[in-house]
């Protein structure tokens, strides 16, 4: 065990200008002393995430995966007022989940084969693996076991339907106030996610021949979102000033249909959100919930939360309503559609929706799925609208525009041969923070701020899933040092030779020397150096990193790879990860005068902490001169634990940070 024992002996008032990136090297002071005690395991080396190897079979001839980063647990969205499918005026903590907001990377198995390496935070024990074959979704929750996980898709053995020519296969598109879009199947009750939205909401409709998908948000300005099905992407059509719980789109005129919390019916053009007419429903015992379903006749039914009727315009061009079902439910239906077997599907307004079938001639029905089917159903989640989207085994566009064998709805670069997917780190939507302390090897004052970089790694991979590139999206997001430092990676076992180019550096104070291709001059392994002054990266730059043949992912590893500073142009002053090894133009600390606190070699000081952290996060550190434990609450009780307790510190969860500490 190292005993951590952190005073501050000495505080000199060096200047009255805020911020010690103002003040000279010749200023910066040895902050080392008794204040702070940590008892941590031997070995331990401050890692928040490790590397994961996914593996895939697949016996199928072609299907696109996905996979994400996957967790039960919610996060908490802030409030929101809104009016409720009750008519109610509400305000509410909003809790979402973040799983598809965690894209890890995408490709199609490459002769029934797809394995790649990623990395992942360690309190992440599971990914969701989502397969995608001709909008036939299935997906999977997987348990990471050993850094690995292990999955094999058999169609025989499926629970996928086998489908004729020209055969439909029905699955219900779902929304919820929650934002989550997902998919039930049918026949199966299987649910599969298929997007967060960017709205919650309690209505949506397909425009099948478009293969796109319309929802209203439920709170101001209540915006008319349109969901590409193929593209899985979401654009505002307009801000419609209205919400409510009923919504279908109506094949005979391409127009919306929507009905509010009272006896309106509205009709909206989809492509400009033109309120182009309205109408009374006139029959209603109750106005509230319920949905919006027109019949493959035209037939327009209603449902509310007094049962289903049959709406038909009367001469005077309202709607009459008569009520099919029997005069009490036992359920609150918020949402209908019809499957292509004409019968109407319900759901039930609770926090664990329950699918009910209903026939429209005798109002008969029967709970199919959610825990009040008792058939081993649940899904744990409101659902508070649906609709039918239908997909023709007959109808598949196989365009692929660059000739590389993955069709363009399935290619992130339809007109480049050699790139097809993307594997990210942290995730699509997330960036991760490296923070250095620039004092070693004495020590530092334990803020993290004198340089940290936020960044996102994107590998780009072509059709056989090998990478052909890197692409690193930076920013220097707090510099508070006195020195002029310099930052870069090594790819540790990469010879430089395989590399074909580097773009996007920034190198103007003459101490860094490169060979032709842009890599690091007189390196064993690749060097690549983002700046040799971190000043040049307090805008987000993009580094490009090309190589010469493809490469897999686990010869490349993953990002952050080896991570350093060069403390004031000093080349051979470089500050590392805990464990990490120096690059062939480093020096080991006893190279160097001065108070030595690393006297084993390892970046951890004889008194425990790190000169670096490296965390899979959008990371807030401390203001300055605020040690992280301060910051950070339980920082210490994480380090201590070896790495076991507490794997999210650094999150924003209640109780982790003192937001008054932190930028």
């Amino acid at each position: 065990m190292k005993k951590i024992k952190l005073n501050l002996l000495t505080i000199i008032v060096l200047s009255l200008l805020n911020g010690c990136n103002l003040f000279s090297p010749e200023d910066k002071v040895d902050t080392d002393g008794d204040l702070l005690s940590l008892s941590i395991p031997s070995g331990f080396d401050f890692s928040t995430y490790h590397d994961v190897t996914i593996n895939i079979e697949d016996d199928g001839n072609y299907a696109k995966y996905e996979i994400f980063a996957y967790t039960e647990d919610l996060y908490d969205a802030g409030t929101e007022t809104f009016e409720d499918e009750f008519g109610e005026t509400v305000t509410e903590t909003i809790y979402k989940s973040e799983v598809m907001e965690k894209l890890l990377f995408t490709g199609v198995p490459n002769d029934g084969v797809l394995e790649q390496t990623i990395n992942l935070p360690k309190f992440y024990d599971k990914v969701y693996i989502r397969r995608n074959e001709n909008l036939n979704y299935f997906s999977t929750i997987e348990e990471i076991v050993g850094q690995k996980v292990n999955f094999s898709f058999n169609n025989s053995n499926s629970n996928e339907r086998t489908l004729a020519e020209g055969d439909v296969t029905d699955y219900l598109y779902c929304v919820n106030g929650n934002g989550q879009l997902f998919q039930v199947d049918p026949l199966t009750g299987d649910l599969t996610d298929l997007s967060a939205m960017p709205m919650g909401s309690y209505t949506c409709a397909i425009d099948q021949e478009n293969k796109v998908l319309y929802s209203i948000g439920k709170s101001k300005p209540y915006p008319l979102m349109k969901y590409s099905i193929v593209d899985n992407s979401w654009e505002t059509v307009a801000n419609l000033g209205m919400g409510g719980p009923r919504l279908d789109f109506n094949t005979k005129d391409g127009l919306l249909y929507f009905s509010d919390n009272s006896a309106n019916l509205f009709v909206f053009d989809p492509a400009t959100g033109e309120n182009l007419d309205k109408k009374s429903i006139l029959g209603l015992h109750n106005t509230s919930g319920g949905d919006l379903a027109f019949a493959e006749d035209g037939t327009l039914f209603i449902c509310t939360f007094s049962g289903l009727y049959e709406l038909e315009l009367n001469d005077d061009g309202d709607y009459s309503s008569t009520r099919i079902s029997a005069d009490n439910l036992p359920f609150t239906p918020t949402s209908m559609t019809f499957d292509s077997n004409k019968e109407l599907w319900l759901a039930e307004a609770s926090s664990s929706a329950d699918l009910i079938i209903m026939d429209t001639e005798t109002g008969g029905w029967e709970y199919k799925y959610g825990a009040r089917a008792n058939n081993g159903t649940s899904y744990g989640r409101k659902l508070n609208d649906l609709t039918t989207f239908r997909v023709y085994s007959d109808v598949v566009d196989e365009t692929d525009s660059d000739g590389d064998g993955i069709k363009d709805s399935d290619d992130a670069f339809p007109d480049d041969a050699d790139a097809a997917f993307e594997s990210f780190t942290p995730s699509k939507y997330g960036r991760g923070t490296i923070a250095f302390e620039d004092l070693w090897p004495s020590s530092g004052d334990y803020d993290f701020n004198d340089a940290a970089l936020s960044y996102q790694a994107i590998a780009i991979l072509n059709s056989d899933n090998l990478a052909v590139r890197l692409e690193l999206i930076c920013n220097i997001k707090a510099n508070g040092a006195g020195y002029t430092n310099g930052i870069g990676f090594e790819i540790e076992g990469l010879n430089p030779s395989k590399v074909a180019s580097v773009t996007g550096t920034v190198l103007n104070q003459g101490y860094i020397t490169t060979n032709d291709n842009g890599t690091e001059a007189d390196q064993e392994n690749t060097v690549i150096i983002l700046a040799d002054d971190v000043d040049n990266l307090l805008n987000e730059t993009t580094i490009t990193i090309s190589f010469v043949e493809p490469i897999s992912t686990s010869e490349l590893g993953v990002a952050p790879f080896n991570p350093f500073i060069i403390i004031n142009k000093e080349r051979e002053k470089e500050v590392h990860l805990p464990y990490k090894s120096i690059t062939s133009l480093g020096n080991q600390s006893y190279v160097f005068t001065g108070d030595n606190k690393d006297i084993d070699g390892n970046f951890i000081s004889e008194n425990g902490y790190p000169w670096a952290i490296s965390i899979i996060h959008d990371f807030k550190v401390p203001k300055e001169k605020v040690d992280i434990t301060s910051a950070y609450n339980f920082f210490g009780a994480w380090a201590e634990s070896g790495g076991t307790a507490y794997e999210d510190w650094y999150k924003d969860n209640p109780g982790n940070r003192n937001e008054d500490l932190i930028e």
